[in-house]
């Protein structure tokens, strides 16, 4: 098995939405948290398609201010973009650069982080 499937299932896994875009801010992967979110606007239907048209002028243009940042600087590699409230779900929403194996910009994507400490009780072994 190749080591691609691991990380897919690792995406895939994720309770949180990720979108995954290339430099061109096009859409390439969508984990199914992301799909069910966005489903109002399009679901996976959105792969594919930019992701500045799901976007509001200002958000648009945080984005692209973001993306440059990681083409500009290998130093910089997540940076916070706001906070949301998602239904309860007090999230802080930060982009994440993606490199390659010489550390160079290749894209990025959008990870949530709940501020609401997990109550769930621990797995009894």
């Amino acid at each position: 098995m190749e080591i691609n499937s691991f990380f897919k299932s690792i995406v895939d896994s994720d309770d949180k939405p990720i979108v995954i875009c290339n430099r061109e801010h096009i859409i390439i992967y969508m984990n199914p948290e992301a799909i069910r979110r966005y489903e109002n606007s399009g679901g996976d239907k959105l792969v594919g398609k930019s992701v500045l048209d799901c976007h509001n002028a200002h958000s648009v243009e945080v984005i692209r201010k973001v993306a440059d940042i990681f083409a500009a600087s290998k130093d910089i590699n997540k940076i916070f973009t706001y906070h949301k409230d998602w239904n309860g779900a007090d999230s802080d929403v930060y982009m994440v650069a993606l490199r390659d194996e010489n550390g160079e910009y290749i894209g990025y994507y959008e990870k949530h982080e709940n501020r609401i400490h997990d109550k769930s009780e621990t797995f009894k072994l």
